[in-house]
């Protein structure tokens, strides 16, 4: 046997169905609340059978009449029976049971109680318009029921209109019972509709930060792998190159290969590691890391001027100086692939509240592009421009009128 949640109704509360092995018949599986409540409903429906039938049994005639037959006294309480008994089945077939049972309620006392709660019922489990029809037909046939067995302490319309309160009562209650349980429902889609939306964004910032580490491996690797390139150009240029300068070259590979390997062993152990917090993760460098990367590109072979007048450059932000790194990598970089042997001019200035512009600028290699240089993904500027834009900032770059190749930025910079 397999369970399976699924509502019995769109406006009840979920109900547990038993689906058999092997399909066939589905019917609902009573929990003990349930059974403890039909228990209930079946008990007080007994009693008031007992109790109505040993009234009519022997009767006071200033209370209640007598039947003119005493089969009619049996007739009726076997009738108050077995309502009590279809009161079992009355989760299943509510509206069905109620329909069966309309005649009954034109003169049985003793099925008044069982058929009551089988109206409650279909007022519960079905739409208010099936509600309201089953009303209108009971308050007909207590017209009817008034007539057949009258009160003798009470004249016709009074006891007709005990049984027009009787049915209203019901029907509120049972109304209000239905819009409680759609009230529980609604509330318990909301809230398992807020945790799948708070996974989603969950899993939505872990792919953010994931792409923001692999722009970041990107603009690492494409750094140490550029001035790879370099020395391994400059052994190939000169074979004959004294065993000093070729030992010293062979040196530079080696160090900025295991540094390559490191970083990219960081950023992969970032991404294994499920990381959902709101600090970046390293390798993170600021403006004061600036020189270093500078140094290492002239070790490279790479003529680079600098020109730095940042303002309280030990105050700047962490995210800011971060960027502004990016930006200077990115441009040596560019400038390595595709313009080898060319004057790279680095400016920074600005300070706190008017900014910080970074500027790459690099002659245009003449006769363009060689053959020989780095294969490139095209995506490097696509992610500075992208770090410029969540940061509030400008970007430009491409060949200006003076035939240079320009990348200058421009960054917020709080007071």
């Amino acid at each position: 046997m397999t369970s399976v949640v699924v509502p019995e109704h769109p406006w009840l509360l979920p109900g547990v169905l038993v689906v058999p092995a092997g399909g066939g018949r589905r019917g609902p599986r009573r929990t003990t609340r349930d059974w403890i409540v039909d228990g209930l409903a079946f008990l007080v429906s007994l009693v008031w059978v007992l109790v109505v039938t040993a009234d009519v049994a022997s009767p006071d005639p200033a209370m209640s009449p007598a039947l003119p037959h005493d089969w009619m006294i049996a007739a009726d309480a076997l009738l108050g029976l077995v309502c009590c008994g279809l009161l079992w089945f009355r989760r299943r077939w509510p509206l069905g049971l109620v329909v069966g049972t309309v005649p009954l309620t034109l003169f049985s006392m003793a099925a008044a109680v069982p058929l009551l709660i089988l109206y409650f019922t279909v007022v519960v489990h079905r739409r208010t318009s099936v509600a309201v029809a089953v009303t209108g037909v009971g308050l007909v046939t207590n017209l009817v029921f008034s007539w057949l067995r009258p009160d003798p302490s009470l004249p016709y319309w009074a006891n007709t209109a005990w049984g027009v309160v009787i049915s209203l009562s019901v029907l509120a209650w049972g109304m209000f019972v239905r819009a409680r349980r759609q009230l529980i429902v609604s509330l318990r889609e909301r809230a398992e509709r807020a945790e799948a939306e708070q996974q989603l964004r969950v899993a939505q910032a872990r792919q953010l930060e994931r792409t923001r580490i692999a722009r970041e491996m990107h603009d690492v690797l494409a750094h140490r792998i550029s001035l790879l390139s370099l020395h391994a150009g400059a052994l190939e240029f000169r074979p004959d190159a004294p065993a000093e300068e070729v030992a010293r070259a062979a040196g530079v590979i080696r160090g900025s290969a295991h540094a390559a390997l490191q970083d990219l062993r960081e950023v992969i152990g970032v991404l294994r590691a499920e990381h959902d917090g709101d600090a970046p993760e390293p390798p993170q460098p600021t403006l004061g890391d600036l020189p270093g990367l500078i140094a290492e590109s002239r070790a490279a072979g790479v003529r680079v001027n600098v020109t730095d007048t940042v303002d309280a450059a030990a105050d700047v932000p962490a995210a800011l100086g971060r960027a502004a790194y990016r930006i200077v990598q990115e441009g040596l970089t560019n400038a390595r692939k595709h313009a080898a042997g060319a004057v790279v001019t680095v400016h920074l200035a600005g300070g706190p509240g008017a900014g910080l512009t970074v500027e790459i600028r690099n002659r245009w290699p003449v006769g363009g592009v060689s053959d020989g240089a780095l294969p490139g993904a095209g995506t490097g500027l696509v992610g500075i421009a992208e770090r410029v834009s969540l940061a509030g900032g400008r970007l430009a770059y491409g060949r200006d009128d003076a035939g240079d190749f320009r990348l200058a930025a421009w960054l917020p910079w709080p007071a």
